[in-house]
């Protein structure tokens, strides 16, 4: 059946739940009939309707084009995200996409080294492109994956993080900003670890999602070490609402993220990021 419009929310059964964190669970999605979305680019997102609760954007966090199954990372902070956390295998929710016109530019990154910074819950949107970049490895040139976490407990993936750390052919560096003795890895920000990252900045693209405010440190540090601003991509999530530009919440100096983005190359946004009041 063809893909309806975006303005229709289409039933997704829940096929799988696991937990991430104490208040953040993956779902996985699946058509709970002949009815599907379009298909889902890096990048893009989603917006899940939680019946009786409502509607929350929700980043993409893997995508199988053959089943049609969607994956969303989703933490509770508020009734409908809650709500989608509690749903159970087999509950049904509304989803509605794929939305967003900028995705992350995969294309470009091909033949050069590849550097992916993530802050937090910022490894979800992130995941879809190291998942792209591992099965299509001999495309790239060096693989940079930093992540940092405000505690171990919140850190994201934890299985597919030990995965990645036994690979010889990317660099994988974790942190956390506190821990306790029992932490074996790094603490401190994100940031202190692009300095040992392994990668050529003249040949490099950097893709980078978190708080606004650690992005800002991040862009800086990455320019520090030679990466031009039109090669650094951010992923804004700005109070999205209606998910196609009408309601004007998400709006950033001339930019709606959720028409617009949510990806966006740093040097098209860096003056409106710099402005606090935003």
């Amino acid at each position: 059946m063809a893909p309806r419009a975006v303005a229709v929310p289409l039933p997704y059964r829940v096929a799988a739940r696991r937990p991430e964190t104490a208040d953040t669970w993956t779902l996985e999605l699946e058509p709970a009939g002949d009815a599907r979305l379009a298909a889902f680019a890096p990048g893009q997102f989603a917006m899940l309707y939680a019946f009786g609760a409502g509607e929350a954007p929700i980043s993409v966090s893997g995508y199988d084009a053959g089943t049609h199954r969607l994956a969303h990372t989703i933490r509770a902070v508020g009734a409908v995200t809650a709500a989608l956390c509690a749903a159970r295998p087999g509950d049904e929710v509304g989803v509605r996409g794929p939305f967003g016109a900028g995705v992350w530019p995969l294309q470009e990154a091909v033949g050069a080294d590849v550097v992916i910074v993530a802050g937090g819950l910022g490894l979800a949107p992130l995941r879809p492109v190291i998942d792209h970049v591992l099965a299509r490895r001999g495309d790239f040139g060096r693989v940079a994956i930093l992540y940092g976490g405000r505690s171990p407990d919140e850190l994201l993936y934890r299985a597919q993080l030990d995965a990645w750390a036994r690979r010889d052919d990317i660099h994988l560096g974790v942190t956390v900003d506190r821990a306790g003795r029992d932490w074996p890895g790094r603490v401190g920000v994100v940031t202190t670890l692009i300095p040992q990252a392994g990668f050529e900045p003249a040949r490099a693209v950097a893709f980078v999602v978190g708080p606004e405010v650690m992005m800002r440190f991040t862009v800086a540090a990455l320019r520090q070490r030679g990466i031009a601003g039109g090669r650094i991509h951010l992923s804004l999530e700005r109070s999205m609402h209606c998910g196609v530009g009408h309601c004007g919440h998400c709006m950033l100096g001339p930019e709606l993220i959720c028409r617009d983005g949510p990806v966006f190359a740093h040097q098209r946004v860096a003056r409106w990021l710099g402005v606090r009041e935003l």
